[in-house]
């Protein structure tokens, strides 16, 4: 019984002396493996996985910058212990900064028509050697995220760096924005405007402060909107941030 015994104590003391490193690299495979199952899908079949120490290491390629966020939030879903680093690269056409600057614009400006809201979204748009940086104001969450998931879906895009801000939620706002809309589109010399679809005249309203955005015809089209914008009630300040076509900043 003492020689079993002994036996035993040595068996369990080997089985606790298994080097660190053996189980370390047996966690790696199963995050490897892990990680490779959560990207089993064709937008990601140019994607490498390793893990190392912890740590999942994704590299390769994808077509959209949308497509690098989603594979790093599929292997963090898939084991929500793990380390990413994130090495993928966006492949696909090179687009000039310019060329993405005003699709873009243009799309975003675009993308809320319809819903109600397209008047109360100054949402800018900046390009650097593929970078997008989105800024401005939106009316709410949607208007913010749509910006977005156009910007990282779109080809030529490397990566998007979101500072846009939404705008608080608030009673006194909207009433405001409701009057605003009145009082600049509704005014004849202003009212051409409304028939555009994209609305031209952004109406920012944040805590009772109004900020004019967008572009006008005229000069003389810029002083109106100021002077409409300021006679609505309950409005603390205005600033009339209107370009004029041809100058614009």
């Amino acid at each position: 019984m003492k020689f079993r015994t002994v036996i035993s104590s040595l068996t369990l003391a080997s089985l606790l002396l298994v080097p660190a490193g053996l189980q370390a690299q047996s966690n790696d495979a199963q995050l490897q493996a892990q990680a490779k199952s959560a990207l089993h899908k064709s937008a990601f079949k140019d994607v490498q996985v390793s893990a190392q120490n912890g740590t999942v290491v994704l590299s390769g390629t994808v077509k959209y910058y949308a497509e690098k966020v989603q594979a790093e939030k599929r292997v963090k879903k898939a084991d929500g212990s793990a380390a990413v680093q994130n090495n993928i690269e966006v492949a696909g056409t090179n687009v000039s900064d310019e060329q993405l600057a005003v699709k873009l614009g243009r799309e975003i400006e675009n993308s809320r028509v319809g819903y109600g809201t397209t008047a109360f979204n100054a949402i800018s748009v900046g390009v650097h050697n593929g970078v997008v940086v989105l800024g401005g104001s939106a009316y709410g969450p949607v208007d913010a995220s749509t910006a977005y998931n156009l910007a990282a879906n779109t080809a030529g895009v490397k990566e998007v760096i979101n500072h846009i801000q939404v705008d608080p939620t608030s009673p006194l706002d909207d009433r405001i924005r409701r009057a605003e809309y009145r009082a600049i589109y509704g005014f004849p010399q202003l009212n051409r405007y409304a028939l555009n679809p994209i609305k031209p005249i952004r109406i920012v309203v944040q805590n009772g402060h109004v900020t004019l955005k967008g572009v006008v015809d005229s000069t003389s089209d810029k002083q109106v909107a100021g002077i409409r914008a300021n006679s609505v009630s309950g409005v603390f300040s205005v600033t009339n941030d209107l370009q004029v076509a041809g100058q614009e900043r």
